[in-house]
C-alpha cells in the first residue's frame, strides 16, 4: 500500500474514532441530563423558554414545581390556577423527547400541599397524623381524591408519602407538623402503602421519604447541618424494608448519622445509599436526593463535590429546586457540564451514570 493510501486510510480511521467518541460523549450527556430534576421560574413553558430549551437540549429528566415565589412574593413561581397548571405541564411534556418528563410536587396533605385552595384546588387534605385516625375507606377516598387532582393537571410524580416515624416529641420538622403516620413502623408502612395504591390508580409515581429517618431529629436540614447520631433508632429503617418492593422511589435526606457513616450525610453517603438501602434493605429502585441546595449540603460542599459524592453514593435523581436562595440558582447547563467533567476526569464512573439512567427508564415505564 502506498504512503498516500496509508495516509488517507489513517485519516478515515481517525475520523471514525473521533465521531464514535463524540457520539459516546453525547449519549452519556443525555443520560446525565436524565439524572437531574430542577426547579425553574415561570408559569408557562413555551417553545423558546429557557426551561423548554433545557429539557430539549440536555434531555432533562424532571422538574419540580412550587407555588411560592422566593424572588417576588406577589407573583406565583409555577402554580397560579388549575387551567394554568394543566397548560404548563402540557407545554413541559411537549418539550421532552419521550413525553415522560417527571413533573413533581410535594403534596402530602396538612402543611405540605402545593395545590392550594386559593388557586382553585381542594387544598384541604388532612395531615398524616389525622389520616392515621381514619378507617381504611376514608384513607382510600382521601388519597384517591388527591391523586385524581394531581392527574387532572398533569402532575405525574408526588414527592410523598412521609415514612418517618414520630418517635421524637421535640421534632418540629416531622412530628410537630403532623407529617408522620405514627411511631409504629408497620402502621406507617400500611398507611403509606394505601397512599401509594391511590396514586398508582391515577398514574402518579411516589417517593418514600426521608431515608434513613428524619423523625428522631431535632434540627432542620433546610437550614444547616443536622446530626441524628445520638437520637436515631434502627427501627426507622423498617418502613423502607417493608415497602422495598412497592416503592417507586426513595428520597434520601441530608441528615448526618455516625452510626451509618462517620464522614458524610446520608444523601452523599455510599455507606447509607448503596450499602444500607440497596444491599441491606433490598431496595433496587430509583433513589432521589432531597434538595441539594439545602443548608445542610450547600454550607459545607461546593457544587462539584456535591455532584461527585451524590453520584458515587448511588443516587439516581439529583434534585436542585432553585427555591431556597434566589442568589444561588444553578443552571441545567452547569449541572450537566460538571457531571461530564467529573466523568472525564474519572472522579465518577461512567457506569454509575449508565446504571442511574437505566433505573430511571424503568421507573418511567410505569407512567
Amino acid at each position: 500500500m502506498s504512503k498516500k493510501i496509508w495516509f488517507v486510510f489513517f485519516i478515515l480511521l481517525a475520523g471514525v474514532g473521533s465521531s464514535a467518541a463524540e457520539m459516546k460523549e453525547s449519549r452519556l450527556s443525555e443520560m446525565a441530563g436524565q439524572m437531574l430534576m430542577v426547579g425553574f421560574h415561570g408559569t408557562s413553558a413555551p417553545e423558546g423558554s429557557q426551561i423548554c430549551r433545557d429539557i430539549r437540549r440536555y434531555n432533562l429528566g424532571g422538574v419540580i414545581l412550587f407555588d411560592f415565589n422566593p424572588v417576588d412574593k406577589n407573583k406565583p413561581k409555577n402554580i397560579a390556577s388549575k387551567s394554568q397548571l394543566a397548560k404548563l405541564t402540557k407545554e413541559l411534556q411537549a418539550c421532552s423527547h419521550d413525553g415522560k418528563l417527571l413533573i413533581a410536587v410535594d403534596q402530602e396533605g396538612g402543611r405540605v400541599q402545593r395545590l392550594k385552595s386559593r388557586y382553585g384546588f381542594y387544598g384541604q387534605y388532612p395531615k398524616a397524623s389525622d389520616v392515621s385516625k381514619m378507617d381504611r375507606s376514608q384513607v382510600k377516598s382521601t388519597y384517591e381524591k388527591m391523586a385524581k387532582e394531581l392527574q387532572s393537571v398533569g402532575i405525574n410524580f408526588d414527592l410523598a408519602p412521609v415514612v418517618d416515624l414520630a418517635i421524637n416529641p421535640k421534632n418540629h420538622v416531622i412530628n410537630g407538623l403532623g407529617r408522620s403516620f405514627g411511631k409504629d413502623p408497620k402502621k406507617v408502612a400500611a398507611f403509606s402503602s394505601a397512599f401509594i395504591d391511590a396514586m398508582h390508580r391515577y398514574g402518579v409515581l411516589t417517593s418514600l421519604k426521608h431515608f434513613p429517618g428524619h423523625g428522631s431529629s431535632l434540627g432542620d436540614t433546610h437550614k444547616g447541618f443536622v446530626d441524628v447520631t445520638g437520637l436515631w433508632q434502627p427501627e426507622e429503617l423498617e418502613p423502607y424494608r417493608l415497602l422495598a418492593d412497592k416503592a417507586d422511589t426513595v428520597m434520601v435526606a441530608h441528615v448526618f448519622n455516625k452510626k451509618l457513616d462517620s464522614q458524610y450525610p446520608a444523601s452523599l453517603s455510599y455507606e447509607t445509599v448503596t450499602k444500607k438501602l440497596r444491599w441491606h434493605l433490598g431496595y433496587h429502585g430509583v433513589v432521589i436526593t432531597d434538595d441539594l441546595q439545602m443548608g445542610a449540603i450547600s454550607q459545607k460542599y461546593g457544587l462539584k463535590n456535591t455532584l461527585k459524592l451524590a453520584i458515587n453514593a448511588g443516587d439516581d435523581i439529583l434534585l436542585f429546586g432553585n427555591q431556597l436562595d434566589p442568589a444561588k440558582t444553578v443552571s441545567t447547563k452547569e449541572l450537566v457540564d460538571t457531571i461530564m467533567a467529573l466523568a472525564k476526569s474519572g472522579e465518577i464512573k461512567e457506569e454509575s451514570i449508565i446504571k442511574a439512567y437505566e433505573r430511571i427508564q424503568r421507573l418511567k415505564e410505569r407512567l
